[in-house]
């Protein structure tokens, strides 16, 4: 009986506070999982989603597990092997399965170009290749390109709708997707993404 006293106090203050004197093993897995990832429920028929929600390949898009709703959005994409891609953001009426990814979507791809809707906007000049990061910042106003920490020209702008970080793989490209830990730093007042409930 009075070893039970000291564990029932202690369960019932981690129940509380959380687990303050002892971690158990399942706080730590929540703790550690990102919050933010690409969703497994919101990907085309043959795309694969591994590390935890970290790492795209096979043919299709993915969007991310939370939507674009605070003011100054940042992640990052790494390229760990070269291929054909977009990465950018969608709305959920995007079509996944469409190869490359066509209207609901504005993003670049491994050309350089950038696209809106379906349609070819500009072009940058500096080849992106395999280990090359790609940051992206949305703000409401504007979607903007980043590699290896420099702005890359012009962004998209006249965005609407609901929208998620998207990727688009194919030809055996496959990317790794940051959203936290970041290896090129944010733009100033930019951050990463936040679920809405932490925002409210």
């Amino acid at each position: 009986m009075t070893n039970y006293l000291p564990w029932c106090f202690r369960a019932c203050l981690e129940c509380v506070q959380g687990p303050s004197f002892t971690e158990a093993a399942y706080y730590r897995r929540m703790k550690n999982e990102p919050a933010v990832a690409l969703d497994v429920n919101k990907t085309g028929s043959d795309v694969i989603i591994l590390k935890e929600g970290e790492r795209i390949c096979g043919t299709g898009s993915a969007l991310c597990t939370a939507p674009l709703v605070q003011n100054k959005s940042y992640w990052q994409v790494d390229i760990q092997q070269t291929g054909t891609w977009c990465i950018g953001v969608a709305t959920s009426e995007c079509a996944l399965n469409q190869v490359p990814p066509g209207t609901a979507f504005w993003g670049i791809n491994e050309k350089g170009e950038v696209v809106s809707n379906g349609q070819v906007v500009t072009k940058i000049d500096k080849p992106i290749e395999e280990g090359d990061s790609i940051g992206l910042t949305y703000d409401h106003i504007e979607l903007r390109f980043y590699l290896n920490g420099s702005a890359l020209g012009d962004g998209i702008s006249g965005i609407r709708g609901k929208i998620f970080p998207a990727i688009f793989v194919d030809d055996s490209a496959i990317l790794d997707v940051k959203f936290t830990e970041f290896t090129q730093p944010a733009p100033n007042d930019f951050s990463e993404i936040l679920l809405e409930q932490t925002i409210l």
